[in-house]
């Protein structure tokens, strides 16, 4: 092949900074997707390289180079990178330089590993690294005491994989080898899942902490729970020591991780709810749930709006990933997520910023509110945070308030701007930051575990003693429209449920009313139930 130093004999024995430098230079290469295209690093230093990544030029090989290495690296941590491709034949470990070369038994085995990391970075204690081809096809190392460790680590992984082997009768084992003593495969349950939990938002978070090979969601007593298979024990035990206990969304979405007794998981499909990173070519299946199956699993409405196209209460997986990542404080992820919403098909001679708070108070602390002063059908409403934006987005696009359907998207703006002071603006834009009226103010507060979609029914608290059911069943009639049912909690009469006749007339019931007094100090408080009566 052109490009390709050929003067070095295959087979013959070389210092590990000869074998470096002939990789480094003269091999055909390929990046992660985490590297930036034409930018080729050697060791510890990066140097740009000269001329377009020659992505079309690669000879593959069994011998892959990995660098930027941590610098406490074990051995058997870097041969955990190749185990679920294959066996690992050779190593040979420069940790001087932060690199190292593993030898897979097969070629084939060693491009469906490139192939892999080429579109899943690897990750090792927390660490990328970056996974190429030497264009050496075969490793020869030396007696050196770096090299024995290495090679008496790749015995023992060998020794451990004939033992598997040996318990499951034939083949090679599918998942890495237990060098821990921890299974690979962490169970995890999402407990308060009050928003959707995909299979992509749980691969973006858990591949903070090394190569996840398989997932499976299912759900199993009325829990939403997954089967996470790393390659290795070690990033298992290292995800289930930062990422359990923690909240995916703030004060919902608790992660419940621990050791599965698998130590593999069996994937069919590639699809929504399992999924092989190691096996592309797996079929779809022919039961994939469909978007209006999916959103309705978690409780979420479809919006019935005639001619209407696919609902956006969905949030992208990416936004999602992004969010949930930057909430638990996990580097690498920059939030593309934006707390400003933008709310469209507004009625015009009836919309305010007021209605707009109340309403989109239920799923998050709204900052500011701004009509547009030209265009009044729209508006700009600001979150406390991209995830409460997301929620309220996934809970309120659609829905009809004033007669007309809500589009609600997210707007390319960062921040509501106030109007300069002699700015005419009639009360377009009011600034809520230090409202009284905001429902999660408190961090931890009940109010995230009662997070529901719009619905008939509403759910109200804080009621007098006073107050009969025949007074608050006249003040939603008259106000909004028709109660159909109502009933008191048995064992406190301080709050109540009240249906109304559509979804419609209840949102436009907790706009009018949350908040509103009903002697005694007592402020009603309205929000959407998931009960019915």
């Amino acid at each position: 092949m052109d490009g390709i130093v050929q003067d070095i004999a295959v087979g013959t024995k070389r210092g590990s900074d000869e074998l470096l430098s002939a990789c480094a230079t003269n091999g055909p290469y390929i990046m992660s997707n985490s590297t930036p295209s034409g930018e080729y690093t050697n060791g510890n230093d990066s140097k740009k390289f000269k001329g377009e990544n020659r992505i079309s030029g690669i000879m593959p090989s069994r011998v892959i180079h990995i660098r930027k290495l941590p610098n406490d690296i074990t051995e058997a941590e870097v041969i955990s990178l190749g185990l679920p491709f294959g066996k690992v034949t050779n190593l040979l470990m420069l940790k001087g330089k932060n690199q190292a070369f593993i030898e897979m038994n097969t070629e084939e085995a060693a491009n469906t590993m490139v192939s892999y990391y080429g579109t899943v970075t690897p990750y090792l204690r927390s660490h990328p690294v970056y996974i190429q081809y030497s264009n050496h096809k075969e490793l020869k190392t030396d007696n050196s005491p770096n090299q024995a460790r290495a090679q008496a680590a790749l015995q023992a992984v060998n020794a451990v994989q004939s033992a598997n082997m040996a318990i499951a009768g034939t083949g090679v084992p599918d998942s890495a080898v237990n060098l821990t003593g921890q299974s690979p495969v962490l169970r995890i349950i999402v407990e308060n899942l009050f928003y959707p939990v995909t299979l992509d938002v749980l691969h973006q978070i858990f591949s903070k902490f090394g190569t996840v090979l398989k997932i499976i969601t299912f759900t199993k007593n009325n829990q939403f729970q997954a089967l996470l298979q790393y390659a290795d024990g070690s990033s298992a035990q290292h995800a289930k020591l930062a990422l359990d206990g923690q909240n995916i969304y703030n004060a919902c979405c608790t992660l419940r991780i621990d050791f599965s007794k698998l130590t593999s998981l069996n994937v069919k499909y590639n699809n929504d709810k399992s999924r092989d990173y190691t096996r592309p070519d797996l079929p779809s299946g022919d039961s994939q749930p469909t978007l209006d199956q999916t959103m309705a699993a978690f409780g979420l409405s479809v919006p019935g709006v005639h001619g209407a196209l696919a609902p956006l209460g969905m949030p992208s997986a990416a936004a999602a990933a992004a969010a949930a990542a930057s909430r638990m404080g996990i580097p690498g992820f920059a939030s593309a997520a934006n707390a400003v919403l933008l709310v469209s098909n507004l009625n015009p001679e009836r919309v305010t910023p007021q209605c707009l708070f109340i309403l989109f108070g239920v799923y998050g602390d709204v900052q500011r509110v701004k009509i547009l002063f030209n265009k009044k059908e729209n508006a700009l409403v600001q979150m406390f945070d991209c995830t409460q934006a997301q929620l309220a987005m996934s809970h309120l696009n659609g829905q009809r308030l004033h007669g007309k359907a809500m589009r609600v998207t997210m707007s390319k703006h960062q921040t509501v701007q106030l109007p300069r002071e002699g700015q005419e603006d009639q009360g377009l834009t009011k600034d809520y930051s230090s409202s009284p009226l905001h429902r999660f103010k408190k961090p931890g507060s009940k109010n995230f575990q009662n997070i529901f979609p719009p619905s008939a029914t509403l759910h109200l608290s804080n009621i007098p003693p006073s107050v009969t059911e025949e007074d608050l069943k006249m003040l939603f009639s008259t106000t909004t429209g028709m109660v159909k049912a109502f009933k008191f909690f048995q064992k406190d009469r301080k709050m109540a449920l009240i249906q109304m006749s559509s979804v419609e007339e209840a949102i436009q019931a907790l706009i009018d009313l949350h908040n509103h007094d009903l002697g005694e100090n007592h402020h009603l408080r309205v929000s959407f139930s998931k009960s019915t009566i």
